[in-house]
């Protein structure tokens, strides 16, 4: 049995909640992706061009600090990464962490939530930043998915 970890980027609380009942379901360790700066609600106001959130997706080449590593990324075999679609694809955060580890050899495991934004190309871009790693297409999943729901969908990489 392969080792898991779930890390994930949540701006509002839905994502993390998405994240803790897939790690509790699949016996993974978890970890927040936590922005050195955090987000405010101004900051994420999607409406606003000159927000913190706006300006970060506009410039493909920003990498948002993160707060804190994961400890012996090296012990992970599979890697679900979850995240909140942002302008049809991943935050740039999550570019960050990608960038930030190792991941040849592992299975990386894009999951994402929203309110009706499909994943898009978020797995071929995350795949673009971690050389030598099976990037999965992912998925957008509900966030009041179930347990067992979605014990089933991690069942394929586990």
């Amino acid at each position: 049995m392969s080792k898991s970890l779930v890390a994930y980027f949540s701006a509002s609380g839905v994502t993390k909640r998405l994240a803790e009942r897939l790690a509790e379901e699949i016996g993974a360790d978890l970890f927040e992706i936590e922005p050195e700066t955090p987000y405010t609600n101004a900051d994420l106001d999607w409406q606003d061009s000159r927000s913190r959130s706006s300006v970060e997706m506009n410039d493909r080449s920003c990498r948002p600090a993160i707060h804190s590593k994961v400890e012996n990324m090296g012990q992970f075999d599979v890697v679900f990464v979850g995240f909140p679609v942002w302008w049809y694809r991943e935050p740039s955060i999550i570019d960050t962490f990608m960038e930030a580890y190792d991941f040849s050899r592992k299975t990386v495991v894009p999951f994402a939530t929203s309110g009706g934004s499909p994943i898009g190309n978020s797995g071929k871009n995350m795949e673009a930043l971690a050389p030598g790693a099976k990037v999965t297409a992912g998925k957008r999943l509900a966030a009041n998915a179930s347990g067992k729901e979605l014990a089933a969908w991690a069942s394929e990489w586990l």
